[in-house]
């Protein structure tokens, strides 16, 4: 009853209801009640209370930064073992919070912390967005990273969010589109990244290749992120923390581009990620099984595809992820 009342303008959401469906739906609070977006009424009234919140930022310590990086290493772990629709509200507090810091700080040994903190948290909550299906908060989110990376100078973070935002260009259905912004952030970037993030970037190339229907250019992509992951088993590079990315994940993602391409060889790179995927990574695991659904069905083995989408469905709901949903419907429509 209220729902229907909800949906007709009968009442309103009250704060008690709004708070419970902003973590079913993964929504903000605007997205939820649908009215315009409300800009807080400004704190700084007057030089005083102005000069009061430059100091205020200016005093933004070393360790209040690394408070700052650790808020968003925790929503990371949350959001991977948990999904993100229940993260909504912590994730555009904490926003709030570094753009807040960010605003007042006048010289860049001020600024530049803040926005790198910023970066990597605007990228994270994009991220989020994308798999609970708000592909404009996504787009604005990384609208702000990109900001923030250049504010911060800091040309990694920069080609991450450029990267990541071609994603967006697909799932609205542009993906050649896409391949272009990756190749723009590449040539952004340069030589001056990691080897672990040139090898991410090369595979995202890659898999938007295949989206757009490009298989020699995602063949060259993909041998070319192959060539630059660096060895061993580490998947985090310090000055880029916001990649997963080793030799494990790189077989993974192969797997799903040429699951994507209909090669045949996926199944084995996908089975073989299979069995060194971290447990703790539920969303990927989804995402994994839907991979391995689609190339199975490539290979009209319907028995061995449903059993996958059945797994990933269920990994899907845990995380109550929009986007790995959609996948698995769309690949439940073929069976």
């Amino acid at each position: 009853m209220y729902v229907s009342e909800w949906e007709n303008d009968k009442r309103t959401i009250s704060d008690r209801y709004a708070a419970i469906l902003r973590q079913l739906l993964g929504v903000t609070d605007t997205e939820l009640r649908g009215g315009p977006l409300v800009v807080a009424p400004s704190m700084a009234d007057g030089y005083d209370d102005l000069l009061s919140r430059i100091d205020s930022a200016s005093s933004v310590s070393e360790s209040m930064v690394k408070t700052f990086n650790a808020q968003t290493e925790l929503l990371r772990t949350m959001d991977r073992q948990m999904g993100a629709s229940g993260l909504v509200d912590q994730m555009t507090g904490h926003l709030a919070a570094l753009e807040d810091a960010l605003n007042f700080a006048v010289l860049p040994s001020a600024r530049q912390p803040v926005a790198l903190a910023l970066a990597g948290a605007s990228t994270l909550a994009a991220w989020q967005a994308i798999d609970s299906g708000a592909v404009e908060r996504a787009w604005r989110h990384y609208e702000l990273a990109k900001r923030a990376a250049r504010d911060a100078e800091a040309p990694m973070y920069l080609a991450h969010a450029m990267a990541e935002q071609a994603y967006v260009l697909c799932e609205a259905g542009r993906p050649s589109l896409g391949a272009d912004l990756v190749r723009d952030a590449q040539r952004s970037l340069g030589q001056a990244g990691s080897p672990r993030l040139r090898s991410w970037l090369y595979a995202a190339e890659a898999e938007l290749c295949a989206h757009a229907g490009m298989p020699d250019d995602c063949r060259r992509a993909l041998d070319a992120a192959m060539a630059t992951i660096p060895p061993g088993d580490g998947d985090r590079d310090p000055d880029m923390l916001s990649i997963f990315l080793n030799g494990a994940h790189l077989s993974r993602w192969r797997g799903n581009i040429l699951a994507l391409l209909g090669d045949g060889e996926a199944v084995t790179s996908l089975y073989d990620a299979l069995d060194v995927v971290d447990p703790t990574f539920v969303r990927a695991q989804a995402g994994l099984h839907t991979d391995l659904a689609q190339a199975h069905l490539a290979r009209a083995e319907y028995d061995d595809a449903h059993g996958h989408l059945r797994q990933a469905r269920l990994l899907a709901s845990r995380t109550s992820s929009v986007r790995q949903r959609r996948r698995v419907d769309l690949l439940s429509a073929r069976l």
